[in-house]
């Protein structure tokens, strides 16, 4: 299936796309089409950990380790990659959210839309971890592959979403947590969605009126 999707990747290039980035992709591609200039926020909490894992291992086993397989393990290879095959030029944001989730993806969108952009491209995705690095107790890490790309603007058609911040604290895990309670919300008939983080909470309300509107989204997702 994911295959049949990426069929506008050269072969060359889709070589080097691991099972995170071909999830990525295949979210984006409904989004956006080749050579679109549109600005992007990429965020994930662990981005190619796998891959800098497999790397680690191999130093350890004595082999060399190649200039290429070292950049599709930083946290912007895939963002990098995407600048390549998509043909765009804009300006790409590559963010590690940490405790605060989904939500700086949202602040930094917000601020491009703000100063006068039209609309902006959020991705945000994650795996799990490898087993190599525990996440028990802490909520780091969910069971499958996933990435959601969104298209927001702060006019026009499309899903009128208002974004906020509370006072009230909690812990409803990192990005790999929030990502299900996002499609749930944007692909159900809830209206509001509440994430608690140790410092704040934030706040998404579906709205009649409001200054962000999410145009486009796209979920992809890989047991």
């Amino acid at each position: 299936m994911q295959d049949e999707v990426l069929v506008f990747v050269p072969n060359n290039v889709k070589r080097r796309l691991s099972p995170l980035a071909k999830t990525v992709f295949c979210a984006v591609s409904q989004c956006v089409s080749m050579n679109d200039c549109i600005p992007v926020v990429f965020s994930s909490t662990h981005g190619e950990l796998a891959t800098s894992l497999a790397m680690i291992k191999l130093i350890e086993a004595g082999e060399d380790i190649s200039p290429t397989a070292f950049s599709l393990s930083v946290h912007n290879a895939i963002a990098g990659l995407f600048s390549i095959v998509f043909g765009n030029t804009s300006e790409i944001t590559v963010l590690a959210p940490g405790e605060d989730g989904i939500a700086p993806a949202f602040i930094d969108a917000s601020g491009l839309l703000q100063e006068g952009t039209p609309e902006v491209l959020m991705v945000f995705y994650d795996e799990p971890l490898p087993d190599f690095y525990p996440s028990a107790p802490f909520q780091l890490s969910a069971d499958s592959r996933c990435a959601v790309a969104l298209k927001i603007a702060r006019h026009g058609e499309g899903l009128a979403i208002q974004f906020t911040r509370g006072e009230s604290c909690g812990s409803d895990g990192e990005q790999p947590i929030q990502l299900p309670l996002l499609i749930q919300f944007l692909s159900s008939a809830d209206t509001q969605l509440q994430i608690k983080t140790p410092r704040q909470s934030w706040y998404w309300q579906k709205h009649v009126s409001s200054s962000v509107m999410c145009r486009q989204q796209q979920f992809s997702s890989i047991d």
